[in-house]
């Protein structure tokens, strides 16, 4: 079960990625906005609390994987790639639409990231406009 929640996460966001940029007046303010909760969300990754990490996810997150089975995923992936050495924003770009998910408000964010065992990564993030208007995660991948 552990495995097929994984690949219907990671299939979900791979078809996020293949949707093109849809561009709205609010565009600006809602790239930095999920930026800004994308950045917040990987300082919670970085410092290793995976559980914060998955409470302050998108509803939508939360709903595709449990928190037991998050913490368990993260911790197989993240901590053999080390330390953070930079990060770098390649991409973002609004979205309303995204195959297999509510219609609403999305960014897809991309950075370049270097780690101390990995020296080339892009790390996806996909913040969503909830319900609150807050932004939160809603997909991450490593690649």
């Amino acid at each position: 079960m552990k495995v097929f929640l994984n690949i219907l996460f990671f299939t979900i966001l791979v078809m996020f990625l293949a949707v093109p940029h849809i561009s709205c007046a609010g565009d600006d303010k809602a790239k930095q906005e999920a930026l800004q909760s994308a950045e917040k969300w990987l300082k919670l990754i970085d410092s290793g609390e995976y559980g914060k990490s998955w409470d302050t996810s998108a509803v939508l997150f939360q709903k595709a994987i449990t928190k037991k089975d998050w913490i368990k995923t993260i911790k197989g992936v993240r901590p053999p790639l080390g330390k953070v050495e930079s990060r770098k924003l390649e991409s973002a770009g609004y979205m309303t639409e995204l195959p297999g998910a509510p219609d609403g408000e999305y960014v897809v964010i991309q950075f370049f990231t270097v780690f101390s065992n990995k020296a080339n990564a892009i790390e996806t993030l996909t913040p969503m406009k909830e319900k609150d208007g807050s932004w939160k995660v809603s997909g991450y991948y490593i690649k």
